[in-house]
Order: structure tokens, then C-alpha cells, then sequence
């Protein structure tokens, strides 16, 4: 019996931070190196009291022994990139994280339609009185299955096992018209990465010619009418240039910053 939840969910409180900061930071990664990135964004959550004490009687276990009370979400776009991310959970095993089992529910779609991969983990939290091994459950998807789902669970919550027929089987229509979309972005995956490399490129070279621009302006040794000139031209490049014109601005604002150094 827990006597104390606020002490008890401590460590899951801050598992879930850890590794919602670890997964993020894999993103931000991808990002800066204008590299298209397998995850697009984690969210996190511990358990709330009522559902761990509803879980811990349901299967007869103690609170501690409930895999999910500290739960992650990886939300990717594609199917594709899910194993990507389950490849690289795998690659951690044993240095900051240990597998304890993985549940495929996108080979193994649940009867209700839930297309998810679970993968439970041990993970070890670094507390002010010590080490704690706690479990903690990592689940992947997409967004179009994540969308579903939440649908789903919100339903089910309202309805619990009185869910009327036609309404389950609505949900379970809907839950493969999801899937198919899944399957529609993979067949277009070339084009979606391009794209949004493209777009992310672009973005990054936008960022520097302004920071530029603005270190230029602030040197002091660079006319005031020069920089409104580079000012048009970056704006006029932005609004109906290419990259390629980019990328010759910002090699032109180099070459100056450089010059400016070497003077």
C-alpha cells in the first residue's frame, strides 16, 4: 500500500522530464544539421493515481509493478521512420536504458484498430536518496495513428465497456482509413523529405544573412547606405529569389565579415 503518492511518483516525474529531454534533443540535432528528422516531436505524462491503482487491481499487481506510470510519446510523420527510432532505443540498451519487452501493435493491429509500438525500459533515476530503478513505457507512432488514438481513448473513457456497437465499428472504419493514409504518406516519403530538407535549408540560410547582416551593421566600418542596400537585396532574394541567390548572399556577407577581420 502507498502511503505517500507525492514521494512515490517522484522518480517517474522525473524519468518522464529525462527522457522527453533525451528523445528532443536527437530531434534538435537532425535540425541543426538541416537533416530530416525521424522524430517530430515527444510529449509525456505520469500516470494519474486512480488509473495506477485501477491498472495495479486489474492485473493483480503492486503500484510498482504497473509498466506505464511514466510514459513517453515519439510522434513521427511516417511509417518508415518508427523503426528507425525502435533501432536507435535498441542502440542504448544497456548504457542509459535497459529493454525489458516490446509490444508491435502496427504488425499486431489491436481488434480495436490501436496501431502503436510499445517498448518497456528499465531506466535508473538519480535521486537524492539514491539510485531508483523504475520502469517506464516509450511508445512510437505516427501522427495519423497518434490522432486516432486519442480519438479512441477518449471515447473509450466516456463509454468504458458500454460502447455502442455501431460506434465501435466506426472507430475500427476509421482506424484503417488512418492506416491508410500511413500508407499513402510512405509512398510519397521521397517527396515529403525533400521538401521540408528544402525547406529547412532555406530556413537556416535566411537566419545567417540576417545574422550577418546584423554583425556588419554593428561593426561600425560598414556604411549605413551599404547595409540598407544589402538589406533590399536579401529582402527582394527572400521574397522572389531562389536558394541558390541565398546561398551567393551569404557568401557575399562572408567574404565582407572576413575582409572586415583581416582589415
Amino acid at each position: 500500500m502507498i502511503k505517500n503518492w507525492d514521494e512515490f511518483l517522484l522518480p517517474y516525474e522525473q524519468a518522464v522530464e529525462e527522457l522527453k529531454t533525451k528523445f528532443k534533443s536527437i530531434r534538435r540535432e537532425f535540425r541543426v544539421m538541416n537533416e530530416y528528422s525521424p522524430i517530430e516531436f515527444v510529449t509525456g505524462r505520469v500516470k494519474k493515481i486512480s488509473s495506477i491503482i485501477e491498472k495495479a487491481r486489474r492485473k493483480s499487481v503492486d503500484p510498482e509493478c504497473v509498466e506505464d506510470i511514466a510514459g513517453i510519446r515519439i510522434i513521427c510523420q511516417l511509417v518508415d521512420d518508427i523503426p528507425l527510432v525502435v533501432e536507435h532505443i535498441r542502440s542504448r540498451n544497456g548504457k542509459d536504458m535497459e529493454i525489458v519487452v516490446e509490444r508491435d501493435y502496427i504488425t499486431h493491429m489491436k481488434e480495436s484498430g490501436y496501431r502503436s509500438y510499445h517498448i518497456i525500459i528499465s531506466y535508473v533515476v538519480h535521486t537524492a536518496y539514491g539510485n531508483k530503478k523504475i520502469l517506464a513505457e516509450i511508445q512510437i507512432r505516427t501522427l495519423a495513428m497518434n490522432f486516432w488514438a486519442t480519438i479512441e481513448h477518449s471515447i473509450n473513457y466516456k463509454f468504458g465497456e458500454n460502447m455502442p456497437e455501431d460506434l465501435r465499428k466506426r472507430l475500427i472504419d476509421s482506424g484503417e482509413i488512418a492506416s491508410k493514409l500511413d500508407e499513402e504518406m510512405s509512398k510519397i516519403k521521397f517527396e515529403i523529405v525533400d521538401s521540408q530538407e528544402f525547406f529547412m535549408t532555406r530556413s537556416a540560410l535566411v537566419a545567417r544573412v540576417i545574422k550577418q547582416i546584423q554583425t556588419l551593421f554593428f561593426s561600425g566600418n560598414v556604411e549605413k547606405a551599404e547595409i540598407t542596400q544589402l538589406q533590399e537585396e536579401f529582402y527582394h532574394i527572400r521574397e522572389q529569389g531562389n536558394i541558390e541567390e541565398l546561398k551567393q548572399l551569404n557568401k557575399k556577407l562572408e567574404l565582407m565579415i572576413q575582409k572586415l577581420y583581416l582589415d
